[in-house]
């Protein structure tokens, strides 16, 4: 049996479908703005404004990166959910934020599923595990049998507890049977230095690529599927007979809850078209970053897999803020 409209639900559907329509055709009318809820210059600050300054040019509007920083990006994150659901203010969401921050805090300012609209992935940054370029361990193996015979004397460092330098090592703990010693800093910055100077044994981190071609930091695997491409001589852990220690982390943009599905799909054709850049792939290779991109509903699902994965991984490794 066919549905019969009455006159007026029919024409204000009507007008609903043309005002949607005209919506994304006008879009955007406005500035765009990014937040980003961590400090300027860290990863997402970085890969943000490389982005931002390509859709702006696409999109013949300035594009704005706002930085609101604090409580491991939840600050930043709630604000922005209070935003007009109208495509002009979009977050830089990260693994961090939007995976494992759910798992962590008890009071979490947001739902990390339905305050949201998805609409892309643009890069993954996978960890790669370091050593100080002077390290007795020239390997994985080295270290793994290192910290076998040695339970708890061999240190990583990490940005702080819930990092994803402390949960991509958790990882590597579990699967290799490894008894590590967690030294947690205020930030990977410092961790870094300190990993640099000596006083902690290794780290698992993300913006390690300069260090590592300036020969102050040597590489023993990546964190991930696949190598990263300013690293490719770098071989991943699964290539060295581990399986499982995949710790990458991951920024993709998300709209608030409730935009207008024709405007998020004209976001993430152009912000798709921006990752087809050459000097945007070359900026994030350079990075240590692996370009991804797709289909709006391909980060949603990525999103859901990514909240239960980290859940889990917490749960196992009873990883907790203090």
């Amino acid at each position: 049996m066919i549905k019969q409209f009455k006159p007026l639900a029919l024409a204000a559907a009507l007008a609903l479908g043309a005002h949607g329509l005209a919506q994304a055709q006008n879009f955007p009318t406005k500035p765009i703005k990014i937040v980003v809820p961590w400090a300027p210059g860290g990863a997402t600050d970085v890969i943000a404004r490389v982005l931002g300054q390509k859709l702006g040019e696409r999109l013949g509007q300035p594009v704005i990166v706002e930085n609101k920083a604090g409580a491991g990006g939840n600050i930043g994150t709630a604000a922005f959910i209070r935003e007009a659901a109208d495509g002009h203010t979009l977050l830089m969401g990260t693994s961090s934020t939007n995976a494992i921050n759910p798992s962590l805090y008890k009071d979490l300012p947001f739902d990390p599923v339905k305050d949201f609209t998805p609409i892309m992935l643009v890069a993954t940054v996978p960890n790669v595990l370091v050593v100080p370029a002077h390290s007795r361990f020239n390997s994985v193996d080295e270290l793994v049998k290192a910290a076998k015979a040695e339970p708890g004397k061999i240190s990583y460092g990490s940005g702080g507890n819930g990092s994803s330098q402390h949960i991509a090592a958790a990882i590597f703990t579990k699967v290799t049977g490894s008894n590590l010693m967690h030294v947690p800093y205020k930030g990977s910055g410092p961790a870094a230095a300190d990993l640099m100077a000596g006083h902690i044994g290794l780290m698992f981190d993300t913006g390690s690529v300069g260090h590592i071609k300036g020969n102050k930091l040597k590489a023993l695997a990546v964190a991930s599927s696949q190598r990263v491409p300013a690293l490719p001589e770098v071989k991943t852990f699964e290539e060295l007979g581990y399986k499982g220690v995949q710790a990458a982390a991951w920024y993709g943009f998300y709209a608030p809850a409730k935009t207008p599905a024709n405007v998020a799909d004209r976001l993430n054709k152009e912000l798709n078209a921006v990752l087809q850049d050459a000097e945007v792939k070359k900026r994030l290779n350079d990075y240590g970053a692996i370009v991804n991109g797709g289909a709006r509903e391909e980060f949603a699902r990525f999103t859901g897999a990514e909240i239960e994965r980290y859940r889990k991984i917490i749960q196992d490794a009873k990883i907790a803020i203090e």
